[in-house]
């Protein structure tokens, strides 16, 4: 399975085995190795071949993988989300009704589906954006969201905006 890892420093992109599951495996906070990798530095310069990458899960603010099962009858609400050195926008799932104030499910784990995603870079954004159908971000790395609903629970410890971009009390 191939796989891209968007980190603070760069983005590793090589394979996992193909039995390893990006929900499961990251849930489980064990770091992984990707195969064959090649490192593309965001302070810029050439892309470098580095076979096999060690990665802890703390270290990943963005995986995305060319296999993902979306959640089926899910309320799909827009979001951007700044984290790191990326701006992500996309859709969040919840489940059909969801009331923030009265909702008593919380994501379980560090990493949120977002689906029909767009990164680019915050510092730069003429250098052109990342589109990919989903990926696994990490929720403890999220420093800002603007979204059309509550998401404090979903994002610990960001600051929050309403879709218009003013911030929510």
């Amino acid at each position: 399975m191939q796989l891209e890892a968007f980190t603070a420093g760069g983005i590793a992109s090589g394979a996992v085995e193909a039995t390893w599951s990006p929900r499961d495996d990251l849930e489980s906070e064990q770091p992984f190795d990707l195969d064959g990798t090649t490192w593309y530095p965001l302070a810029g310069g050439a892309a470098e071949r580095r076979g096999r990458v060690h990665l802890e899960p703390d270290e990943l603010l963005v995986l995305c993988s060319d296999e993902q099962e979306l959640p089926i009858h899910s309320a799909w609400h827009p979001v951007e989300l700044d984290l790191g050195p990326y701006r992500i926008t996309g859709e969040l799932p919840t489940l059909p009704g969801f009331d923030p104030g009265r909702a008593l499910s919380r994501p379980g784990g560090p990493f949120i589906l977002i689906r029909d995603v767009r990164l680019e870079l915050l510092a730069r954004p003429d250098a052109g954006r990342v589109e990919r159908p989903h990926a696994l971000v990490n929720r403890y790395a999220v420093e800002r969201v603007a979204a059309d609903i509550d998401l404090g629970h979903f994002f610990p410890g960001a600051l929050f905006l309403s879709a218009s971009g003013r911030p929510l009390s």
